[in-house]
């Protein structure tokens, strides 16, 4: 499927690929706005001033985090001054209308274009599952998120990271249906006994390869989090688990 820009909309891609981030952080195009300058990267934010072909009337964020707002200071003094909006539930910025969407980040919001286009940060990625950080981050609220966005009609979504999502229904079905079954995993093997950190990835998670044990620590500890919250986390199960 052609991975092609919607229109009205232009996407630049950083060159900061990772893990984490994919081939690059998506910085977004529309209407004179920038959704998510990305890392401060001369060589990027300029190729984001060309592709506005003309005035940037402001730069909106769905989050704080570094590889989407760093370049906004340098941003908006480059074209000269322009507001930079992390906005809030319901608040207009530009064509946007804000949808918070907590859960990666507490701060995380979505941006809609005319109710049909998502801009989403890293509450979807075009590829791949999103990363939801124990302590800062939390997966029921992300849950909550996803659901959120699966009651709109969308007709695409555009990632934080990755290809363009032409299917968010499905997209979005995927992502709750694979967290839940993780979870389920997880009851399982905490009904079997399993309390500490090896045990529950050995008897939850078997296929996570050796290369992603790390990250699949941090996960486990954010649906422990999730399991405590919710009163459904066993007896001698330790949330200060060591990485």
């Amino acid at each position: 499927m052609a991975d092609s820009d919607p229109p009205g909309v232009r996407r630049v891609r950083a060159d900061n690929p990772s893990p984490l981030t994919l081939d690059g952080t998506n910085t977004y195009v529309v209407g004179g706005w920038v959704v998510d300058p990305g890392p401060d990267d001369p060589a990027h934010l300029e190729a984001v001033r060309a592709a506005a072909g003309g005035p940037i009337a402001g730069i909106a964020l769905t989050h704080s985090h570094p590889d989407h707002a760093d370049g906004a200071p340098a941003l908006a003094e480059m074209v000269g001054g322009v507001d930079v909006v992390l906005g809030i539930e319901g608040q207009r910025v530009g064509p946007f209308d804000v949808l918070s969407t907590p859960g990666h980040a507490p701060d995380h919001v979505c941006l809609l274009l005319d109710g049909r286009i998502a801009f989403a940060g890293d509450t979807v990625l075009g590829r791949g599952s999103v990363f939801v950080p124990p302590g800062e981050g939390s997966l029921g609220a992300y849950l909550d998120s996803l659901r959120r966005l699966r009651a709109l009609d969308l007709d695409v979504i555009c990632p934080g990271h990755g290809p363009y999502v032409e299917d968010p229904a499905a997209k979005l079905d995927e992502y709750v249906e694979h967290r839940l079954e993780r979870e389920r995993m997880l009851l399982e093997a905490l009904d079997a006994g399993a309390r500490d950190e090896g045990a529950m990835l050995d008897q939850a998670w078997a296929d996570v390869p050796a290369e992603l044990r790390g990250a699949a620590c941090l996960t486990l500890r954010a649906h422990l989090e999730k399991l405590a919250q919710e009163g459904r986390l066993p007896e001698g199960v330790d949330l200060s688990l060591p990485g």
